[in-house]
């Protein structure tokens, strides 16, 4: 079904984010969906492969972080495109508060999963070397920075599946070209 050429934008009306920024938007969103799901099977592994996984989550939401602080080095440089003229008053207001509590979620729960690796009295294992902060084990610490750690990652899960589900929204039901911002020219769907 064609989509009412008055409705809908071609590419060429489209001012698109920068390949940077795209590979930046999608690596974090992989980053995101790889780090909560091991953290979602964190009770879940046997026991003796439960301190791997541990591990593994922890790198994996470090290099979340790091990712996070080089995209915003990267945006600091390169400011977005402008939004679509036809975005509506919503949109706008809501568009900058949504991203940034999105951005301040994931930069502090790697902090506080952090805080409770170390005081769980973990080591972190990067295979060719360890960082061992010979911290033993806190439970007065670690246990309410790891409920934590919990309770934040489901709030960024919650407004990361809001913020999905907008875009979507304006994908497929406003067909105002939004979406296709975060897409390559090649991947673009109307």
């Amino acid at each position: 079904m064609a989509a009412d050429p008055e409705t809908s934008l071609t590419s060429s009306t489209i001012s698109r984010y920068g390949r940077g920024a795209i590979l930046f938007h999608w690596a974090m969103f992989v980053l995101v969906v790889v780090v909560g799901i091991l953290g979602l099977l964190h009770d879940s592994w046997p026991k003796q492969t439960q301190k791997f996984w541990i591990n593994i989550h922890a790198l994996l939401g470090l290099l979340l972080w790091f990712v996070l602080m080089a995209r915003f080095w990267w945006r600091r440089r390169h400011a977005p495109p402008p939004l679509p003229a036809n975005t509506g008053t919503l949109s706008r207001r809501l568009s900058v508060p949504v991203h940034f509590a999105l951005y301040a979620l994931m930069f502090v729960i790697p902090v506080i999963g952090i805080i409770t690796f170390v005081y769980h009295g973990r080591v972190f294992d990067f295979g060719l070397f360890q960082i061992d902060f010979g911290i033993k084990s806190n439970r007065a610490i670690f246990h309410p920075t790891e409920d934590l750690h919990g309770y934040l990652a489901y709030a960024l899960f919650g407004l990361a599946g809001l913020h999905a589900l907008a875009a979507l929204w304006h994908q497929f039901i406003l067909r105002d070209g939004l979406l296709a911002r975060m897409w390559t020219k090649g991947r673009q769907t109307a």
